[in-house]
């Protein structure tokens, strides 16, 4: 790994980092994916925590995965916390449940001001 730019390189060849953004909001999504494609990041997303939890083979509710390729991809997961049916937080929650996925990285995110939330 590069260590200026955090990008995998295997003899030379660039490997971009494959980030899952989940966020009921399309303008919300849309916003970080320019961003992080801009960064030279390749982008998935998803409007909300079970669709998220379907693309990473989790979709089971047990926090096995299924075999799937798409999870073993994935290098970070950015998510917003306040989404209908599924929050951020329970979606981190059942990422770390899942052996296959607990390493990823997930950044959750929120535009509200509670202070009993961002301590949890």
């Amino acid at each position: 790994m590069d260590a200026s730019s955090g990008v995998s390189s295997i003899e030379g060849i660039m490997e971009e980092p494959h980030v899952l953004a989940v966020d009921d909001s399309l303008i919300d999504r849309k916003l970080v994916e320019r961003l992080l494609r801009n960064s030279f990041c390749k982008v998935t997303t998803a409007e909300n925590g079970l669709r998220a939890l379907e693309y990473l083979g989790l979709g089971g509710g047990d926090g096995q995965s299924i075999v799937n390729d798409n999870a073993s991809k994935v290098n970070l997961i950015i998510t917003d916390y306040c989404m209908p049916g599924m929050t951020g937080y329970e979606l981190l929650k059942k990422i770390k449940e899942s052996s296959n996925m607990k390493d990823v990285p997930v950044v959750i995110v929120s535009s509200e001001n509670v202070p009993t939330r961002i301590n949890k």
